[in-house]
């Protein structure tokens, strides 16, 4: 499978929220219509992952930041059926490149126990000590 990855990739609402509803398992339609505005107003930029044969959304990553030094991944989903093929830790490179090239210094990213090796082994990323207060 052939992808094309493209930094602030174009997007479409309903599409994105369906990947993202697949990836994560909830409902579709959450979010239609809110994707878009969300990503404009909050975010650094994106990478978007297509099939070059169909043009059809297989991946996706979002980076926020506060404006200054700080990006943070949020977001990071691939199609379950094009899962296991590199994807998501090319999604994150490109994210990291997108960081890098705003000047932001750091990538942050939060994660379940289970993507630890993903997030560490794969994408490279350090542990950090944190701390979280659900709200």
């Amino acid at each position: 499978m052939t992808i094309d990855y493209q930094w602030r990739g174009p997007l479409a609402d309903p599409e994105l929220d369906a990947l993202h509803a697949e990836g994560f398992g909830h409902p579709a339609g959450d979010l239609v219509g809110e994707w878009l505005a969300r990503l404009e107003r909050h975010s650094l930029g994106w990478v978007t992952a297509r099939r070059t044969a169909d043009g059809a959304l297989v991946g996706f990553v979002n980076l926020a930041w506060d404006g200054g030094a700080h990006a943070f991944l949020l977001d990071t989903v691939v199609a379950p059926d094009a899962q296991r093929q590199g994807i998501a830790t090319r999604l994150v490179a490109e994210a990291a490149d997108g960081a890098r090239a705003a000047g932001c210094a750091w990538l942050h990213v939060d994660f379940e126990p289970h993507l630890r090796p993903f997030y560490l082994d794969a994408c490279g990323l350090r542990p950090t000590a944190a701390g979280l207060l659900a709200l």
